[in-house]
């Protein structure tokens, strides 16, 4: 375990040696910015709007926070894979590849170790969007538990983006073309719901359910289904088994 936090934390560190980190990170903060700005201002107009006694107040949970985190996982669907394209597409450009291949560390090591350290600073990434939550909880009275539960969802799905990431950029020595083929495939999860409508009841569900942004929903709404958790941690794990056969063959081929 050692070795995986030594890894991890290179990782995390190389992220902040180059302007990766402070890229990805200022260009979602700006994002949410807006996007909070806007729902806050929206929920103070209807807020507004309402007349005493026509009806219950807003639920600030479920008209801003879930919204506005709702739209945080469109934002994750860009930024994501700015932070996976380099993970080993890096490593084979620079030559050093070999070096980790052929080092004392296993491979399932290395994988992890590159995992936790992507999935380090998408957390970072996450924990400056609690400064809005906090000034939520400073003027307003939301509920904690729903804010936990979105946050748990968003966490498991960057988890999902960044396994599948460290595949594609396992495949190829080019930023590039990992980046370009990793937002494909993360698009595609994304809008594989929308295909399902034309193949029946069935189909769309069977469908539904491959969907990465169906199961966020729950989590939206301070619900944790299990079969949501188990999906995203499926996900995770097969795209890391997909990575260590990648690396594996990389190895042989070396």
């Amino acid at each position: 375990m050692r070795n995986v936090i030594t890894i991890a934390r290179k990782e995390l560190q190389s992220y902040f040696a180059s302007p990766i980190a402070y890229v990805v990170i200022g260009f979602f903060a700006l994002l949410f910015g807006y996007f909070f700005a806007s729902l806050v201002y929206w929920f103070e107009q209807q807020s507004l709007q309402m007349t005493p006694g026509s009806g219950p107040p807003l639920n600030i949970n479920q008209a801003l926070i879930g919204p506005v985190f709702m739209n945080v996982s469109v934002i994750v669907l860009f930024v994501m894979p700015m932070i996976t394209m380099r993970t080993y597409a890096e490593e084979k450009r620079s030559g050093t590849m070999e070096l980790l291949l052929t080092s004392p560390l296993t491979d399932v090591q290395i994988i992890l170790g590159k995992f936790l350290g992507a999935l380090g600073l998408y957390a970072v990434m996450l924990a400056v969007t609690l400064i809005h939550v906090g000034v939520l909880f400073i003027y307003g009275s939301p509920e904690w538990k729903p804010i936990a539960t979105v946050y748990l969802g968003l966490l498991l799905m960057g988890a999902c983006f960044i396994s599948a990431g460290l595949f594609i950029s396992s495949l190829t020595k080019n930023q590039i073309v990992a980046g370009m083929v990793t937002f494909a495939v993360f698009l595609l999860l994304w809008v594989i719901n929308w295909l399902g409508q034309s193949f029946g009841p069935t189909g769309q569900a069977v469908i539904s359910h491959l969907s990465i942004t169906e199961h966020l929903d729950d989590f939206a709404r301070g619900i944790i289904d299990t079969k949501h958790v188990i999906y995203y941690l499926s996900f995770i794990v097969f795209g890391l088994f997909l990575t260590a056969r990648s690396v594996d063959s990389e190895r042989w081929r070396g």
